[in-house]
């Protein structure tokens, strides 16, 4: 397998506008770009990174209408840590090795995520926590 190290942790807001501030004069965290609506998931994304630069990244993701995954996830635990991003040389790969030792795979093929392919492993296979592969052939990443 040619899963790691982590790329980002995901935290959904229930504003990005409002929590944004936090990140900056808390952390010094700086937007990587503007924040923008992913339709296909609902959602609309603002990546941080550190200001000293390089790292893992944070996700803030707040949910666009009342329907998704991650409007659902806001109603039931509120904000907080939503998953954890891992990088993949082979993502198609790192899947089958992945169902193959039976995993339980939210996506059994790569599918477009907000910098590049991407796919997810169900919370029940790794201690409650969700984890989202993200294809590193650099050109597809940020």
């Amino acid at each position: 397998m040619t899963i790691g190290p982590i790329d980002h942790i995901a935290v959904v807001v229930r504003s990005i506008d409002e929590a944004l501030p936090r990140y900056r004069t808390l952390l010094g965290w700086e937007p990587i770009d503007a924040p923008r609506v992913f339709a296909s998931q609902h959602v609309r994304l603002c990546f941080l990174e550190p200001g000293t630069g390089g790292g893992a990244r944070i996700e803030l993701v707040e949910p666009t209408d009342d329907e998704s995954g991650v409007a659902r996830f806001l109603a039931t635990g509120g904000e907080g840590l939503h998953h954890v991003c891992l990088t993949s040389d082979d993502l198609a790969g790192d899947l089958e090795a992945l169902a193959a030792a039976e995993a339980e795979l939210i996506d059994r093929e790569p599918r477009p995520g907000a910098h590049g392919d991407v796919a997810f492993i169900h919370p029940r296979t790794l201690n409650g926590v969700l984890w989202e592969l993200l294809a590193t052939a650099r050109g597809e990443g940020p």
